[in-house]
């Protein structure tokens, strides 16, 4: 299955999968449509995550086209910073996604048992993150829904993109205000048209959440946070200290105007992405010492 060769890609892709092609293993997490578990391909006894979504569920929630979309985008995609979905199958009840097993588990749980990450950690997963939206937006695919518990770390702690769920492939503006709400953007507050800028305001908000341990625009009420967010009103607090050049990029990011917000390639060349980031995208904490 994790074959370099595009024939035996392509037979992965065609192949007609089934739950006898695999070993069930511990669960890994539960969602709102259903559970992941580790699982090993009986032939190749190569490590996947099976993430089975129950039918019921896709009806109640009318999620069908939604679904879909996440599948045929994250099946399209091929980068090192993307969760690979390496192929489907479905029987009665349920729908099998065959999924690249991310050893390190969510990046939010680091976060939280850490309280906030060095700038060097931070710098490294931004630049592996602008790397992997950069190539996401190559292809006209917008996230929608970047976010801590989205994100996966490999065995080396390489992070990944893990969830595709509010992804959309366009060109054109969309309309649709969807995502979690600490990491929307104004113009989606506002309900207005967007494009893929909203993908660089959350790198800004995911920046700030990794050196202060919170996103920048809480508030007790939602209502508060959506004014918040409208006005940017960004405050940063004097500890957890963080250097001149960090707050510059967060600022740079979190911009209203969707149009001036920085770059993905501007992101890459910033003085403190340059200085901290780690060149092969491997977080130190989670290195062999």
């Amino acid at each position: 299955m994790n074959s370099g060769s595009q024939e035996q890609e392509a037979d992965n892709n065609k192949r007609q999968w089934s739950l006898q092609d695999f070993e069930i293993g511990k669960p890994l997490g539960k969602g709102k449509f259903g559970r992941v578990y580790l699982a090993r391909e009986v032939k190749s006894k190569y490590i996947v995550a099976l993430k089975v979504i129950f039918k019921e569920q896709i009806e109640k929630y009318r999620i069908h086209h939604q679904l879909k979309r996440e599948m045929e985008i994250q099946t399209s995609l091929r980068h090192p910073n993307i969760l690979r979905l390496y192929g489907w199958f479905h029987d009665d009840e349920r729908i099998f996604l065959i999924l690249e097993y991310a050893f390190g588990g969510e990046l939010y749980k680091e976060l939280k048992k850490k309280g906030h990450l060095s700038e060097k950690q931070a710098a490294t997963y931004i630049a592996s993150l602008t790397n992997a939206l950069a190539y996401c937006h190559k292809k006209d695919v917008i996230h929608r829904d970047i976010k801590p518990e989205n994100l996966l770390l490999d065995h080396e702690g390489r992070l990944k993109i893990a969830d595709f769920g509010w992804s959309v492939q366009s060109r054109s503006k969309r309309h649709t205000m969807c995502g979690t709400l600490d990491y929307l953007a104004p113009e989606m507050v506002e309900s207005k048209a967007h494009d893929y800028a909203v993908d660089n305001w959350t790198l800004g908000i995911l920046c700030y959440e990794f050196l202060y341990g919170a996103p920048p625009f809480e508030a007790e009420s939602q209502k508060d946070t959506f004014k918040r967010i409208v006005k940017v009103d960004l405050t940063f607090p004097s500890k957890p200290p963080v250097s001149a050049d960090a707050k510059d990029l967060i600022s740079r990011l979190l911009v209203k105007d969707s149009s001036k917000r920085l770059s993905l390639q501007k992101i890459t060349e910033h003085p403190w992405i340059i200085k901290n980031a780690d060149p092969m995208g491997i977080s130190k904490s989670t290195k062999q010492s």
